[in-house]
């Protein structure tokens, strides 16, 4: 498995932690170093101040992302595609945690994970559903598409680079 640590070229192309304070969402860079692992992850973004728990959204080697939802003691996992799980440790942190068993290499690309974990937020089940259906989008694109919804696009789009639409 691969890791950002190993000294091979960095895969993440991007963490961010959302967390609204006072009503408004602030959008800020995650360390590197907090992407080991889901229980690692999950304890950075318990440390934002947000109304409700803060959002971790990562992508990976343009190929894949990862949403962690945490409030209070809960955390809630989404990962884009569970073959990721094969490759990198994160994502096989993410099945682990989710208790799934690791993808066969036969198997398809598929999401792992609670598909509503934004429901409350403005992104519910379906919607997210029927965007990780969208095989022609690229995890920052996609994820561009959830801050939007959320109402933290514009501030997303800039945080990675990304031309708002």
């Amino acid at each position: 498995m691969s890791d950002p640590a190993d000294g091979q070229d960095d895969p993440v192309d991007f963490a961010l932690a959302a967390f609204r304070e006072e009503g408004v969402w602030q959008v800020q860079e995650l360390a590197h170093d907090v992407l080991a692992d889901i229980e690692t992850l999950s304890g950075a973004l318990r440390r934002f101040p947000g109304d409700g728990g803060a959002v971790g959204l990562v992508a990976i080697d343009e190929d894949f992302f990862l949403v962690v939802r945490v409030a209070g003691a809960t955390t809630r996992v989404l990962l884009s595609d569970v073959t990721a799980a094969d490759e990198w440790e994160l994502p096989a942190s993410a099945v682990e945690f989710l208790g799934l068993p690791l993808p066969e290499d036969d198997d398809e690309q598929e999401p792992a994970g609670d598909l509503d974990l934004l429901g409350d937020l403005g992104m519910g089940a379906m919607d997210m559903g029927m965007l990780l259906d969208d095989l022609d989008l690229y995890p920052d694109e996609m994820l561009s598409d959830v801050a939007r919804r959320l109402g933290f696009g514009e501030q997303f789009d800039a945080a990675v680079g990304l031309a708002s639409a």
